[in-house]
């Protein structure tokens, strides 16, 4: 009852955007005749009781693409929290205008942040359902923090020693927008080889997550070998609020503490860092 809850909520806030004229499309999902379940541009007019919120998808990927192609389009998005983090992320590095967003923001419940093991859980506005508290007790998490150097080495040793270089984990992230992939490249990630060469596959793109990873999940949930990424990439968040008070997606006027602008030469200068 509380999913068809939600469910009616957002049908009524994605009607209202496309018939007040807010948004000319709203990215969501929509379920066909035979059950299955898709990205969706909705459009006036169009029959909201389609509309669905499950499975969980990373919307924000869809909202980057369609507004690739038509920059001029006033897109709506269905966003949860983590999908509102993406956007803000996406728009520090170039790739939308966070002021053109139409957000209908639908809160998580419970079941899904403690599946996500999300901090939190909801957007910043919210047109269907209700905040609930976010979830911060990771028992793996734990685990490994409490581990010994070698120790770490060897679980890690253990699960990338699983991995089938699927990209699964790069092509679900919906922070990863780089034209040129470093792990595509053969002098990095040698071409054929299974599992990759340790460690320079899930390290690397571990670095590439450092301040813009969103703890979204989608990595994890793409991994056909039960990876345990987002342990390694909360690790790696703690670092950055640790070390310079940031936490990607939640502060739209925060500056990213690891990007640098080359135009004012600051290795030489010492300025336009963070």
């Amino acid at each position: 009852m509380a999913d068809d809850k939600r469910v009616d909520e957002l049908g009524k806030a994605v009607k209202e955007a496309l018939d007040k004229g807010e948004a000319d499309r709203v990215v969501g999902l929509k379920v066909d005749s035979d059950g299955s379940v898709r990205p969706y541009l909705w459009v006036k007019g169009d029959d909201v009781s389609a509309l669905v919120i499950s499975p969980k998808y990373p919307l924000s990927t869809v909202y980057r693409l369609v507004h690739e192609k038509h920059p001029d389009m006033k897109l709506g998005i269905v966003a949860r929290g983590c999908d509102e983090r993406a956007l803000v992320e996406l728009s520090k590095r170039g790739n939308i205008k966070l002021d053109e967003i139409v957000l209908i923001g639908i809160a998580c419940n419970s079941d899904e942040a403690q599946e996500c093991v999300c901090h939190v859980p909801y957007p910043t506005k919210i047109s269907a359902g209700d905040k609930v508290e976010g979830v911060d007790t990771d028992e793996l998490l734990e685990k490994i923090k409490g581990m010994s150097l070698e120790e770490r080495g060897e679980f890690w040793s253990y699960y990338f020693g699983k991995c089938m270089k699927c990209y699964g984990c790069r092509n679900s992230c919906p922070l990863c927008t780089c034209k040129d992939c470093k792990l595509e490249q053969e002098l990095f990630v040698t071409p054929g080889e299974l599992p990759p060469e340790y460690p320079m596959f899930h390290l690397l793109r571990a670095f590439h997550t450092v301040g813009r990873c969103i703890g979204c999940g989608e990595c994890e949930a793409a991994c056909p070998m039960g990876i345990p990424l987002t342990k390694l990439y909360k690790l790696l968040r703690d670092d950055v609020k640790e070390m310079f008070g940031y936490e990607a997606g939640m502060d739209p006027e925060a500056e990213i503490p690891l990007l640098t602008d080359l135009t004012v030469n600051p290795i030489e200068s010492g300025e336009g860092g963070a």
